[in-house]
């Protein structure tokens, strides 16, 4: 089981490292150049992460090393324990849900939900249940822009 996890935070590492542009300046904390291999601090582990994704609707919080996921048929969501990992250009976090692996990433890019007219700093791709689903994330202190209620 913690063969698993290793290879899961090393997957997601790669990915999170091949999101981010290379050997170019930024200004949203990624890191500049290759050299650079500091782990994304954009997302402190006390913060509070929010999620959103459409088609299927789903969504939810990251606290501390607790995830509550929902959907509709779980309006009030379920939680999940999740291992963070902070790679160089995002963060993830990696648990089970009903038996089944749920990786989540989180990458620092503006993001729409396609259906409001919100923008968000970070984009989100989750893993779960054999499907990829993407979707947009936000906290206190990188909030989304737009209307409170879209």
């Amino acid at each position: 089981m913690r063969l698993i996890g290793i290879a899961l935070s090393s997957a997601a590492a790669l990915f999170l490292a091949s999101c981010q542009p290379q050997n170019a300046a930024t200004d949203d904390g990624l890191p500049g150049n290759t050299d650079d291999t500091a782990p994304y601090d954009g997302v402190a582990e006390d913060e509070v992460l929010r999620f959103t994704g459409t088609e299927p609707f789903w969504g939810g919080e990251v606290s501390g090393n607790t995830l509550t996921y929902s959907t509709p048929e779980e309006p009030d969501g379920v939680a999940i324990e999740v291992e963070r990992f902070a790679g160089r250009g995002g963060i993830s976090f990696s648990g089970r849900l009903d038996g089944a692996p749920f990786d989540m990433t989180v990458t620092p890019l503006r993001c729409s939900d396609g259906m409001s007219d919100r923008t968000y700093p970070f984009a989100v791709t989750l893993e779960v249940a054999q499907e990829t689903r993407s979707g947009c994330a936000w906290s206190d202190r990188r909030p989304f822009e737009g209307p409170e209620t879209p």
